[in-house]
């Protein structure tokens, strides 16, 4: 199917053919037509899919064909909510590019950076506005937004949300919502926490799913390093021996570690920057910029930082620590292999974290291949899968299978 055949104005087609986009993602040939006919959605699928464009392109049509009934407002119409400046900035782009040829008006606000600007923006009118929690409630206790024409609500990133802690203010925001206004929340994996606040604020909506909760893109190559934690920085410093690796983006989990690393990988002389959240806007975009230039070769990201992080054919995604929440790996592992482009993702588990791993295997219904050929390969225990149902002999002192050095799972059945 082509963009033209799901009935989106000419000058969004103009836009679309400059950036080189002729045929829609699954996510955005199915939800493209059920936000044009109004309806609420629930839109559920991995990273890299094209959910910023599945709701992007039709606001920017629906707002478009309604301004000539608007011209002389100047009230916010859409509202897009989302967890992170990185990924607010991502979608403001997204807005500016696909909506070059609209008279519409688009304005994103994030914390970490004065809110002066914000507000003189704000007074000027704009019919999109792209947000995170934070900021907006910020602005709203300042009467610099008022919500009260808002037609469409969107909700990216949902399970983030939750991961982080905004479901509180997420709801603080509904509160001052309109009634009659069409939701659509968008997330990659669906946890009961987040299924319960899509029954609290869609209406009868329509649900995409066009891959299955959890499940990571097909065309990543993924495989899991065992390793003791102290060997982990020569380990990944073994890999990076390898010159045609470029461009890889390293996870850690605190914001102290990507600093550490990115110091050490800086000392052997492989060029680095930490991106993470107790660093200025400037600071994260310049590192940011760089990465994407190439001017750096890595760039060591926290999860909270990293969401957002849109970096076209980015080849590798190291964990260098494994999340301790296994829908973080989902979301990590897809800043690789993103628009069916191929990626790899290479994972180091120490014995702390063999449980994450077994987490990992179980919600994404899947054994990652393990690599026992390097200099700092360790035997560890396997970790099995939890069963669909626990067994009775299943206990947490149950005992578990010894390690074996094979080229297989390293967390298998």
């Amino acid at each position: 199917m082509s963009f033209e055949k799901l009935n989106l104005s000419p000058s969004i087609l103009k836009a679309l053919k400059a950036e080189g986009y002729t045929q829609p993602t699954p996510i955005q040939e199915q939800s493209i037509p059920v936000i044009l006919e109004r309806k609420d959605l629930l839109g559920c699928a991995q990273t890299g899919t094209g959910k910023t464009a599945a709701f992007a392109l039709p606001i920017l049509h629906l707002l478009d064909s309604d301004r000539t009934k608007q011209a002389a407002r100047k009230e916010i119409r859409a509202l897009i909510l989302t967890p992170t400046r990185e990924l607010a900035i991502q979608i403001s782009e997204s807005f500016e590019a696909y909506g070059k040829h609209t008279s519409l008006k688009h304005l994103v606000i994030f914390g970490g950076v004065s809110a002066f600007n914000q507000i003189n923006s704000l007074r000027s009118g704009t019919d999109i506005l792209v947000a995170t929690p934070g900021r907006l409630l910020d602005l709203m206790a300042q009467k610099a937004i008022n919500l009260q024409h808002i037609q469409l609500f969107v909700l990216d990133e949902a399970d983030r949300m939750l991961d982080m802690g905004f479901i509180n203010d997420v709801k603080k925001v509904i509160a001052k919502l309109p009634a009659k206004r069409q939701t659509l929340l968008f997330s990659a994996t669906m946890p009961s926490e987040i299924a319960g606040l899509a029954n609290s604020i869609l209406r009868n909506p329509s649900k995409v799913e066009v891959t299955p909760v959890s499940s990571t893109a097909e065309k990543i190559s993924q495989s899991v390093y065992p390793v003791d934690k102290k060997d982990k920085a020569s380990l990944l410093l073994h890999l990076l021996d390898n010159k045609e690796m470029e461009n890889i983006l390293v996870f850690t989990r605190t914001k102290f570690g990507a600093d550490k690393l990115a110091k050490l990988l800086n000392r052997a002389n492989v060029s680095a920057d930490a991106i993470h959240g107790n660093k200025s806007q400037n600071a994260r975009q310049k590192a940011l910029t760089n990465f994407k230039s190439g001017a750096i070769r890595v760039l060591v990201a926290t999860d909270i930082a990293a969401r957002g992080i849109d970096v076209e054919e980015l080849k590798y995604v190291i964990n260098f620590e494994l999340p301790n929440q296994p829908e973080t790996y989902v979301h990590r592992i897809g800043r690789t292999g993103r628009a069916g482009n191929s990626g790899t993702a290479i994972s180091f588990c120490d014995l702390e974290e063999q449980e994450y791993l077994r987490d990992i295997n179980k919600i994404t219904s899947q054994t990652i291949p393990v690599v026992d050929n390097h200099p700092y390969f360790v035997v560890g225990r396997a970790m099995t899968h939890a069963p669909a149902k626990p067994a009775a002999n299943k206990g947490k002192n149950a005992k578990r299978r010894p390690f074996r050095p094979k080229k297989k799972a390293f967390a298998s059945n």
